[in-house]
């Protein structure tokens, strides 16, 4: 990212926060012309620097009500392994993101669910009777004082 100049980084700090923030508005917060401005994001776009616009969710409205981050080990670590691990949490709803981590396991999940009924059941149910896997880790999300995401 060495080729991102001053202008371009702070088009992006803003799309970050506002991704539907107009050009013109967007032109006059970064001192461009909104020509130059429109040229610059889809140049930005182009290259997939900018790789897509998304809504923000509100998880209470939509029934998520727990939030844990899971830690997973395999029992095996092969390449057929991870990647059977990686189908399975792919097609699991509540496995909002997976993350392959280094450390003493290999998976860190974010998991969203309605309650902690419902997380219980996707624990016990889904993810531990997947056969890769070795060992479970829950961290339940208390509060979120900072999160970029949204």
């Amino acid at each position: 990212m060495s080729d991102i100049d001053p202008i371009n980084a702070r088009i992006l700090q803003i799309l970050g926060a506002e991704g539907r923030l107009a050009n013109l508005d967007l032109a006059e917060r970064v001192g461009l012309s909104p020509s130059a401005c429109l040229r610059r994001v889809q140049e930005l776009e182009r290259r997939g620097v900018i790789k897509g616009y998304r809504a923000i969710l509100d998880p209470g409205k939509m029934g998520i009500g727990f939030v844990a981050y899971v830690t997973v080990g395999l029992n095996s670590h092969t390449k057929a392994a991870q990647e059977a691990f990686e189908r399975a949490v792919g097609r699991a709803r509540e496995v909002r993101e997976c993350h392959n981590i280094t450390g003493t396991v290999e998976y860190l999940l974010r998991v969203e669910t309605a309650d902690l009924a419902a997380y219980k059941h996707w624990h016990t149910d889904v993810l531990g009777v997947l056969p890769q896997v070795q060992s479970i880790t829950t961290f339940v999300v208390m509060g979120s004082p900072k999160d970029e995401r949204s």
